[in-house]
């Protein structure tokens, strides 16, 4: 098992260093800005949060600012990506970090996931990218990768199952823990997809099951 996974960590690696995607937000460091741009991804694709994450960040550089910020210019600012749930909840989670710990955002997983709209992914994201601490980081798109390279097999909701998780935090035991997520973010994006997986341009395609089990060569 072991060996596997650090299969996957050296050929992600690689792959990332080639074909990994650039954002904003994998040059910081501060647990404010992972939450803020995790907060805007939900639902929505990479490419139209840069320009609004850029905007609000210069505009609400901190927690404390962001606190006292005006609703309604929270929400002119992130309108265009849609889900206006998510002026107000940037308000409530600032507020709460203020009250609770002075502007800071806690450092263990705990007390993150007590943060008004933060989940286990988020919590994990911030975890392994902001304080490098071991941590199991699961989203359908990192389960999905799990199950059928370990041909797992499982069905539904599967990113809670015990199997992906402890997976998960296996293969983030690793010294280079926010390579590693970008590069599984960004792989799964454009090769391990939901449909119609690149499997012949898969840097995992040696020794995936998924592809051993069904034999399946997918053409972009």
């Amino acid at each position: 098992m072991q060996d596997s996974l650090s299969y996957i960590r050296n050929k992600l690696y690689k792959w990332y260093r080639i074909s990994g995607r650039d954002f904003p937000w994998r040059h910081s460091k501060d647990p404010y800005r992972i939450m803020i741009a995790e907060f805007m991804l939900h639902r929505t694709k990479a490419e139209q949060v840069v320009p609004v994450y850029k905007e609000f960040i210069k505009k609400y550089p901190d927690i404390k600012t962001l606190a006292n910020a005006d609703f309604n210019e929270i929400k002119k600012v992130t309108e265009h990506l849609g889900l206006h749930w998510r002026a107000q909840h940037f308000i409530t989670s600032a507020n709460y970090l203020v009250e609770k710990y002075n502007g800071n955002i806690p450092v263990n997983p705990e007390d993150i996931l007590k943060i008004p709209g933060v989940g286990d992914y988020i919590a994990g994201a911030i975890m392994v990218v902001c304080f490098n601490k071991n941590y199991p980081v699961v989203d359908s798109n990192i389960a999905r990768l799990l199950n059928r390279f370990f041909n797992l097999e499982l069905k539904g909701e599967i990113r809670r199952k015990k199997k992906i998780v402890g997976l998960s935090e296996q293969l983030f035991n690793s010294h280079k823990k926010a390579e590693l997520l970008f590069a599984l973010i960004d792989f799964c994006s454009l090769i391990c997809k939901p449909i119609s997986p690149l499997c012949l341009k898969c840097s995992l395609f040696q020794k995936c099951m998924y592809k051993n089990k069904n034999k399946r060569q997918t053409h972009s």
